[in-house]
């Protein structure tokens, strides 16, 4: 029987150099330039629509287009994840994971006690 994972691809969107280690782990590369940043929208759909499975998305995409993105994971069974640029983290990732693993158990199970 074929494994599934044969047929969910995963992408990654962002600045090239955030992008380019991806593709050596068999990760689809989506470049978008500083001019081609406004197309951020259409891309992550059209990638959910194609049946990526999970899509990483450089962190300050992920923050400047919340409404794109809850969109595409409240229509698409795709995973939107993520990460920080070649310039560091903001903290908006962790906090995104943490509200889906909170809506999904009930609880903030990263909080400190």
């Amino acid at each position: 029987m074929p494994d599934k994972s044969d047929n969910m691809p995963m992408a990654a969107v962002g600045d090239y150099e955030m992008v380019l280690p991806f593709q050596a782990v068999g990760v689809t590369p989506v470049v978008l330039s500083a001019e081609k940043r406004g197309e951020f929208g259409s891309v992550l759909d059209r990638l959910a629509r194609e049946g990526y499975a999970v899509v990483f998305i450089q962190e300050d995409l992920f923050v400047g287009f919340t409404k794109e993105v809850e969109a595409v994971i409240d229509a698409y069974p795709t995973s939107v994840l993520p990460l920080p640029g070649v310039t560091g983290g903001t903290g908006a990732g962790l906090a995104a994971i943490r509200n889906s693993v909170e809506k999904a158990v009930g609880m903030d199970i990263f909080a400190e006690r």
